[in-house]
Parts: structure tokens; sequence; C-alpha cells
């Protein structure tokens, strides 16, 4: 399923968590702290920039999160698997072309950016760049999917 990104933003909710997607702007460097290194992935225009909320939330919470990546590059930090501060993340982030959403991976550890936390209800769910949209596999029948 192909969605367009007209208005700039889309929300896909679920029973009980959502994502928040946008594309990128413009091609930047974006920086990704880790605890023993500093690397830098590139993102090109039209990449994905995708705020997850396992539990749900405040969706300009999200969306203030996706702008701080979007709009001002800010760095991502990957916390390591076993740190207290994990279980606090209530949203995380991921960019690039492709974003997979998996239930099982620990939130804010994994520097990789094509996986990102999610609900157990949007694992096998695919997010691609797709010209001026997004295109989205797997999708749970309940979902909703709304243009902001």
């Amino acid at each position: 399923m192909n969605i367009p990104l007209e208005s700039g933003l889309l929300l896909i909710r679920g029973t009980s968590s959502f994502f928040l997607i946008g594309r990128a702007m413009e091609r930047f460097a974006l920086p990704i702290e880790t605890t023993d290194a500093e690397v830098f992935q590139g993102v090109r225009e039209g990449d994905l920039i995708v705020v997850s909320a396992p539990e749900g939330g405040d969706v300009e919470q999200a969306r203030m999160l996706l702008e701080l990546v979007r709009t001002y590059h800010a760095p991502l930090v990957v916390l390591p698997k076993d740190h207290p501060g994990t279980r606090r993340l209530r949203m995380v982030v991921s960019a690039g072309p492709v974003i997979r959403p998996h239930s099982t991976i620990v939130r804010g550890t994994h520097p990789e950016q094509d996986v990102i936390c999610s609900s157990p209800e949007f694992d096998g769910v695919v997010l691609r760049s797709a010209g001026d949209g997004v295109a989205v596999e797997g999708l749970v029948s309940h979902a909703q999917i709304i243009s902001l």
C-alpha cells in the first residue's frame, strides 16, 4: 500500500501504539552516538524519519522528536542493552529508506537505522520511502492511517 505524504506527516495508529512518519527534506549526516564511537549515517532527501511509540503517548511529543532529527539533525544516542535508561524510553527514532519495526529488540540500543522498536502488533511491517509517500507492507487491518 502506497500512502502519499501530502501534508508532510503520517500517523499510523494501532490498538495501543503508533508510528509518526515524515520524510527528510534535505540530505544530511545523522550523528549516532554510542558508548565508544560516533558514526554518521547519510540521510538522503526523501528518506523516512520514523518515531515509534510502542506504548502510545502524545503525538505532539513524537512530532517534536521527529523534527529534532529532520529539521535540526539532532544526534541519536544508542544505549548499551543493559543500560537502566532503556526502560524509560517511550519513543524511539530511526531514519533511512527502509525501516522494519520489531517488538523483540531493546529500545534505544540499536545503531542500525533500518530497524525500530515497536509493539508486537507491528511486527512484520515494512516502511519504505516511495516517491512522494510511504510504501507500507504487512500492516494490520485495524490500523488507522491519518495524514497530519
